[in-house]
């Protein structure tokens, strides 16, 4: 009996081997499809590869259409996600300390801008900013990115604080330390790897968002993301693929950055 068991374990551990392979196959491949068409010497995006080339990528970074898409990008992304990242911290913070009726109410709904469709959210926000004149400005795409971005940030840092001791805040206060104090030198370093972790998940939301873009944003805050889908619609051309493999390339190097902080912080719970 425990033969047939051990055989039936195997059998499905190779089935479930096989199916997760498959899966990562099926959602990765589209993605790396592309990054070979950012070498073709070709003038279209088609296989099979007429040569290879860096043609596309020198087209990329001596534009300056391209250049001005991408500093956007970062200036956008970047101011986003430390707003989102102080909006998402304290949200936690004031969700894990306080005890009310409609707790958890509050939390579904500072948790919206990840459910509500990007479309709706985008046209609510043109309206509400349009009296405000934030439309067509780099504050009003920074405050529409960090909005979308401060849910990834809620969620890291209270999974953080779920773990967290609070007789070391009572340890604290006990030893004369000021809330203040207490929270800089207790509760923040503690809780840091899901801060950062959340603001390179809000960085990484402003990165590739587009539709807000093309409903708030003006001529002078196109992204990289709003380049290549003018790109797209207007004349195709294989600097979009050198575009979206550099993309490709970012999110990689976040979600590594990412992983590291995850060990780093499980190292420190762990400790």
């Amino acid at each position: 009996m425990s033969g047939s068991v051990t055989l039936t374990e195997k059998v499905w551990r190779v089935v479930l081997y096989v199916a997760a392979t498959a899966g990562f196959v099926f959602l990765v491949a589209p993605i790396l499809a592309i990054v070979p068409l950012s070498f073709n010497d070709g003038q279209f995006l088609t296989y099979p590869l007429r040569g290879l080339t860096l043609r596309w990528y020198e087209n990329f970074f001596f534009s300056g259409t391209w250049m001005f898409s991408i500093r956007n990008s970062l200036i956008i992304g970047v101011c986003a996600a430390l707003i989102a990242s102080v909006l998402g911290t304290l949200a936690a913070i004031g969700l894990w300390l306080a005890e009310f009726p409609g707790k958890r109410l509050v939390g579904a709904f500072l948790l919206a801008p990840m459910i509500v469709p990007i479309v709706i959210y985008s046209v609510g926000l043109y309206f509400y900013f349009a009296p405000w004149n934030l439309t067509a400005t780099h504050l009003g795409l920074i405050l529409a990115h960090a909005v979308l971005g401060a849910p990834f940030v809620l969620i890291t840092v209270g999974a953080t604080l779920s773990g967290f001791d609070r007789t070391l805040i009572r340890a604290g206060q006990s030893l004369g330390a000021t809330p203040i104090q207490v929270a800089r030198h207790v509760v923040f370093p503690l809780i840091a790897p899901g801060v950062v972790f959340g603001g390179l998940f809000a960085f990484a939301v402003s990165l590739e968002e587009v539709i807000t873009v093309l409903l708030i944003g003006g001529p002078n805050q196109r992204t990289l993301p709003r380049e290549m889908f003018s790109g797209i619609r207007e004349n195709i051309s294989p600097t979009i693929a050198a575009a979206a493999t550099i993309m490709i390339v970012l999110a990689i190097l976040l979600l590594v950055t990412a992983e590291l902080l995850r060990r780093r912080s499980a190292k420190l719970r762990s400790g």
